[in-house]
């Protein structure tokens, strides 16, 4: 990655009339003040489908879209919707009420294939029907799952039917044909999120905007990825998880995290060349110029916990096939444009890993002012490939991280070496922590949008450990003007990011 710089948002988080973010003209309007603010990296969460907590960490496929950033005003230029079809009730302009919003969102994406089974035009049912012949090989599962999963009250998988969650073949030819026209209605919708994704990633490139997506290395067990190849999970005669992953105590939180994810059965796995491994990264490189791997240490060695626990505490690190998996994947795809989020109790084999494959590790600033001058978090300790983070979604905005280290003898500390690492009155911290990422070595720096407006806690996207109130932050359009674009372009020209 050349020397350049970029912001941190999900589209959840975009502005708009419908209660979330969308791929519409608020996706367009970010864009051009990245333009105008002298970036080229445009940093998104992942864009799969959530799941319960509506994380995006945990979604029901790794392949297929969330239907909920369809913009509606692109089906309405389509002469898929009408204008009048599109009546919506009040949302908040500041967070996502993420039921109302999907039974809004689903019973517009409803209207919007019964009109495209009525009235669509010859060109868009060949693009449809092109769609679901090249993504047969994810969309059939995924389309089926969600079809079988609506028919099922929202159940999980491992509640259906024996014959359907072991997916014997007489019980699902029954179901395609009995669920024919919802299963058809869930590839469309995959339909209208990849056409819209498409659009709007080819009017950021037009500008020189490259979007960096992310990888989460596990998938969620109510997954469409799991229901269809739970031989490569470490699950009972039930497809329920024997193990699950996790952290151990952390920065975080003093129990641990336990996600829950299960946990990948490595030896079955190889046996088939990683062949999975090389679908998923090869398809999310069609969406995305860049991809951070999420929880890359777990490459190396995953924290394991068995899955009756309530806490991360009872983990083990047990060996994991990173450097096959990417060897693999590099003989497949050829040199991966990854970032390695390096964060947490990183090991000596975990950034052997990283650097014999040539990734760029993490840097965040809001870790960087403890007591050691050796932390590799503070900007003199930087190489060249490393990736600068203001602060990440899991972190406080660097308004609210700063105003908090007030309450110990400990954070005052730290926040009077911060105030002199980075000259400041600490009137406008996330300003000088801005200065102070896009000064640095690193050839690239990300700084999440919080941290461009200067707001404080409100709007922090996720406090790790817990199970309310996260992904839920919107911004507001006037947030956003052109003195701050001026002033975010001055400090990127100055430091030689353009």
């Amino acid at each position: 990655m050349s020397r350049s710089s970029g912001i941190l948002l999900h589209p959840t988080s975009l502005p708009g009339s419908f209660g979330i973010g969308d791929f519409g003209d608020e996706a367009r309007a970010f864009v051009d003040f990245l333009t105008a603010a002298g970036q080229h990296l445009w940093q998104v969460l992942p864009l799969g489908p959530t799941g319960y907590g509506n994380s995006p960490y945990q979604s029901l496929s790794a392949f297929a879209g969330n239907t909920l950033l369809i913009a509606p005003r692109q089906l309405i230029a389509d002469r898929l919707l009408a204008p009048e079809d599109v009546a919506r009730p009040e949302f908040p302009e500041d967070h996502v009420e993420f039921e109302a919003v999907r039974q809004f969102k689903d019973e517009l994406l409803g209207k919007t294939y019964e009109n495209f089974k009525r009235e669509s035009s010859s060109n868009l049912r060949a693009e449809f029907e092109t769609f679901c012949e090249v993504s047969a090989w994810w969309l059939d599962d995924y389309a089926l799952f969600r079809a079988l999963k609506d028919a099922q009250g929202g159940s999980e998988w491992t509640a259906w039917d024996r014959d359907l969650s072991e997916r014997r073949p007489a019980a699902l030819e029954n179901a395609r044909d009995e669920l024919r026209d919802p299963i058809a209605a869930q590839k469309f919708f995959q339909f209208l999120f990849f056409r819209q994704w498409k659009a709007l990633r080819d009017y950021a490139r037009a500008r020189d905007i490259r979007i960096i997506g992310d990888l989460p290395i596990f998938v969620a067990h109510d997954s469409a990825d799991v229901w269809a190849h739970r031989e490569y999970f470490k699950l009972d005669d039930k497809g329920k998880p024997t193990l699950v992953a996790g952290v151990p105590p952390d920065y975080f939180s003093e129990s641990g995290q336990f996600w829950g994810n299960p946990v990948y059965d490595w030896e079955r796995l190889r046996a088939r060349g990683f062949d999975w491994w090389i679908d998923r990264v090869s398809f999310a490189l069609e969406q995305f110029d860049f991809l951070r791997v999420d929880h890359f240490r777990g490459f190396a060695a995953c924290w394991e916990i068995p899955a009756h626990e309530t806490t991360a505490k009872n983990g083990q690190w047990i060996p994991a096939a990173g450097r096959e998996v990417f060897a693999a994947l590099t003989g497949a795809l050829g040199d991966l444009p990854f970032i390695a989020e390096n964060l947490g109790v990183i090991t000596p084999d975990v950034e052997s890993l990283r650097e014999e494959f040539g990734f760029p590790g993490m840097r965040v600033l809001q870790f960087a002012f403890g007591s050691d001058p050796a932390n590799v978090h503070l900007p003199h300790n930087y190489t060249r490939d490393v990736v600068v983070y203001t602060g990440t979604h899991d972190n406080d905005t660097t308004a609210g991280w700063f105003a908090s280290l007030s309450e110990t003898d400990t954070n005052q500390t730290e926040r009077d070496f911060c105030l002199e690492y980075v000259g400041s009155t600490g009137t406008e911290i996330n300003w000088d922590l801005i200065r102070a990422a896009l000064a640095s070595v690193a050839d690239t720096a990300i700084v999440p949008l919080q941290d461009v407006i200067g707001i404080g806690s409100e709007a922090r996207m996720n406090l790790p450990a817990s199970e309310a109130g996260n992904w839920i932050w919107r911004f507001r359009p006037e947030a956003l003007n052109e003195d701050m674009a001026g002033r975010l372009r001055k400090l990127t020209e100055t430091y030689g990011r353009t």
